[in-house]
């Protein structure tokens, strides 16, 4: 934008150009950027920011994650482990068997419903109490493998 177009050019002969006689316009009085959110703009930051300082989570030094590996998997997609020729038989004598370690799976959840209520047995690591309530109630059982 050329010169005679700013706004600076209407202010050019008055004093104070605009930013008052008694508070002079100075370079930084408050400090750059976020300077004093923990002192003198301590209000502003509370207002417009809460919750800008202090600490939150991850606290743990030497967190070793294969400890915490536990890969999930619910109800209603136990019918897409099944291979073909178990969901073809389907026969009522025969309860079919899903081993989830095996799928790489180690923890059963309880979201959705059994695919048509049919009772399944289910070999895993660990269940949720909801999981295991649905299994149960379809007339199938869950089996805990170390």
């Amino acid at each position: 934008m050329t010169t005679r177009f700013k706004k600076n050019r209407k202010k050019r002969g008055h004093v104070s150009a605009g930013h008052g006689r008694i508070g002079k316009h100075r370079k930084h009085p408050g400090g750059r950027g976020n300077a004093g959110g923990m002192h003198h703009h301590r209000i502003l930051f509370d207002k417009y920011h809460p919750g800008y300082f202090g600490k939150v989570g991850m606290r743990y030094f030497h967190k070793l994650r294969n400890k915490f590996y536990c890969p999930v998997v619910n109800i209603d997609r136990l019918n897409s482990l099944l291979p073909d020729d178990v969901k073809a038989k389907a026969d009522t004598d025969k309860v079919p068997l899903i081993d989830l370690t095996q799928f790489g799976y180690f923890k059963l959840l309880g979201k959705g419903v059994l695919p048509q209520g049919k009772p399944v047995v289910v070999k895993t690591k660990l269940v949720s109490k909801i999981a295991e309530k649905k299994i149960k109630a379809a007339g199938g059982a869950v089996l805990l493998t170390a």
